[in-house]
């Protein structure tokens, strides 16, 4: 069965933050501008994001619950649309409010919504487009007519100041150890907070465009890498990740950092270009595309640092889509991770530019442990 995004809703909280104002914001580290920062904003080319904070008090103003509520409130794919029309709702995030319940039921709790199918899908960035993928196939299979997929990041919860000094950090910590101190304060600069939203329905929107599902493609190579992007443990010298529950097993002096986030560079840089050319043409040979039926490229970067460097991937194995239909909202949204692709979806769709029959391929890369997706839209006009 044929299964059509009718609509497409975003939630970005409070007032943009441009770059001069991040730190006071999230707050400086022991008083103490970053050092980082000047070099990863200008590779990262990020002008502006968004942070559910209040910048007076330094507090929250939503919870990831609230904030994919607000994006769910959002959805208009007919006249008269309810929440309460929703029939199966697949949430998506890196960061959820508790270990548990899971995050699909606490949306549910905020929207008030009857009983329903409920689905929590757990990862980083592909953590959207896993909930996609399960609404999607829930509205294909028939279990239901519509379905509503959302992914959310709270990130600056823990990009806080307070996150980073509140368990010991030292000033001489972070001079005897500046790769660890570097790989957690540079993911200050890249990360935004944000929510997503697609409508799904068996039929396409009756009085609007639509997107057609023709095929979601998710590629993991986790069996062949260790892990880069982590959070709630650390990483040994021979990649072994030892996990919070063991606390025991934890080196003396890095149980401070374990709730930090982190990403491993030098393992990032060798492996997330290579691996999204193999995810790549293994779902184009599948699906027998070719660049030139591309008519939008829809990529999630976490930086502009990666634009150049997936352009060149892309060449190496034959699939070059040019510049020119790339689209791509990094520079005003920041790093939205899970919820990029439904915020960038969400800009495309309203903004006048797509024609009926055109296809767009969307590219969600995840570095977690290296996992990639692709999937591809067909825009459909409204229903006859």
């Amino acid at each position: 069965m044929s299964v059509f995004i009718q609509d497409v809703s975003a939630f970005m909280p409070n007032a943009p933050v441009d770059n001069d104002a991040i730190e006071t914001v999230l707050g400086k580290v022991h008083d103490l501008p970053s050092r980082t920062k000047k070099v990863v904003l200008r590779n990262n080319k990020i002008e502006r994001r968004y942070y559910a904070i209040d910048p007076t008090s330094g507090h929250l103003t939503h919870s990831n619950a609230q904030l994919t509520a607000e994006a769910i409130r959002r959805l208009k794919p007919y006249a008269g649309f309810r929440t309460d029309d929703i029939q199966c709702l697949c949430c998506g995030t890196t960061s959820p409010d508790l270990n548990f319940p899971g995050h699909a039921l606490m949306v549910m709790g905020e929207l008030g919504l009857p009983p329903i199918e409920a689905v929590s899908t757990s990862g980083i960035c592909l953590s959207g487009m896993t909930a996609l993928k399960f609404a999607y196939l829930n509205v294909a299979a028939g279990c239901s007519s519509n379905a509503v997929a959302t992914g959310s990041e709270l990130a600056s919860s823990y990009m806080r100041s307070a996150f980073f000094t509140g368990n010991g950090h030292s000033d001489v910590d972070l001079e005897k150890t500046p790769i660890r101190a570097f790989d957690a304060d540079f993911l200050r600069w890249m990360l935004s907070d944000g929510a997503g939203a697609v409508f799904m329905a068996d039929r396409p929107a009756p009085d609007r465009l639509s997107l057609r599902i023709e095929w979601i493609e998710h590629y993991a190579f986790s069996g062949e890498l260790e892990t880069c992007m982590y959070g709630g443990g650390v990483k040994g010298e021979n990649g072994a990740m030892t996990g919070w529950r063991r606390m025991e097993d934890i080196p003396d002096g890095q149980s401070r950092y374990l709730f930090n986030v982190r990403q491993d560079i030098k393992v990032l840089d060798k492996h997330i270009v290579p691996t999204m050319g193999r995810a790549l043409i293994s779902a184009v040979r599948k699906h027998q595309l070719s660049p030139e039926e591309v008519d939008w490229f829809l990529p999630h970067y976490s930086s502009a640092y990666f634009r150049p460097r997936f352009y060149e991937g892309m060449q190496q194995v034959g699939f070059e889509v040019p510049y020119d239909r790339w689209f791509t909202n990094l520079p005003t949204k920041g790093n939205t991770g899970s919820a990029a692709i439904f915020i960038i979806l969400e800009e495309l769709l309203h903004s006048g530019r797509l024609k009926e029959d055109q296809q767009l391929l969307c590219f969600i890369p995840e570095s977690g442990r290296f996992a990639h997706c692709f999937m591809l839209l067909r825009v459909v006009g409204p229903e006859k």
